[in-house]
């Protein structure tokens, strides 16, 4: 696993007991898995599939989200990417994980239709 997106959870993502949405935590996942896709197909990505997000524990402003992705399975189109979120507590060193999934990517070309997944840069 490879650390992929690191954010701050703000003020403006919390819902009214103050934990942070869990869909601005699922737009994050997304957000990394769109990277780690793009960077092993070498080009765009859409996101076609999320699996079991199951949410373990809350997040709350002033903790920093740290996305880490693997890329799972590449087949002719599409990859799997692994996902893992872990929250570090504001202001500690503690850190938890939040959630994790499953995410399925299919490469695209220009008009956005399927296209073969490119071999890796070398």
């Amino acid at each position: 696993m490879e650390l992929t997106l690191r954010t701050l959870a703000m003020p403006a993502d919390t819902n009214a007991a103050g934990d942070i949405f869990g869909g601005w935590v699922m737009s994050q996942m997304d957000l990394a898995a769109a990277i780690r896709a793009n960077e092993r197909c070498n080009g765009r990505t859409v996101t076609i599939a999320a699996n079991e997000i199951v949410f373990k524990q809350p997040v709350k402003v002033g903790d920093t989200l740290c996305v880490y992705t693997a890329v799972d399975q590449v087949g002719r189109t599409s990859m799997v990417i692994r996902i893992e979120v872990w929250a570090r507590r504001a202001y500690t060193a503690l850190r938890e994980k939040v959630t994790e999934a499953r995410f399925t990517m299919v490469a695209v070309d220009a008009d956005g239709k399927p296209r073969a997944v490119d071999l890796p840069a070398v």
